[in-house]
């Protein structure tokens, strides 16, 4: 791995554990809409970092999830389960943030709950 690539995953992962961060205190707040945006985004942030050891990107959310599925889950490097949780976590948080009268129900709420605790242990 070059020294930029390296750089870049770090950067990456630095990003998800401050956002990681931010979530576990808005969930201590009970403010689940934007918990849930930031576990969605640590999420994301992560899988950023894990796809740039591979030099693979994409412009748009969907397109990393699809190179994330097609590079780690379905070859069996990753978990189905754990990819799961960033599959449901970006269709809660684009209902919640871009669909009209919609606030976070009680699946986003224990996602992000669940979500958290696991990344307590």
């Amino acid at each position: 791995m070059s020294e930029e690539q390296a750089a870049l995953v770090r950067y990456r992962l630095g990003e998800a554990k401050e956002t990681l961060e931010e979530a576990r205190l808005l969930a201590r707040e009970s403010r689940w809409r934007r918990a849930l945006n930031r576990v969605y985004c640590a999420m994301f942030y992560a899988t950023l970092a894990l796809l740039a050891v591979r030099q693979l990107a994409s412009p748009r959310h969907s397109g990393v999830i699809a190179l994330f599925h097609r590079e780690f889950v379905r070859p069996g490097l990753f978990a189905r389960e754990w990819a799961s949780y960033l599959d449901i976590a970006f269709y809660l948080r684009n209902r919640s943030d871009y669909q009209n009268f919609v606030t976070p129900d009680t699946e986003a709420e224990r996602l992000s709950q669940q979500f958290l605790t696991q990344q307590n242990e």
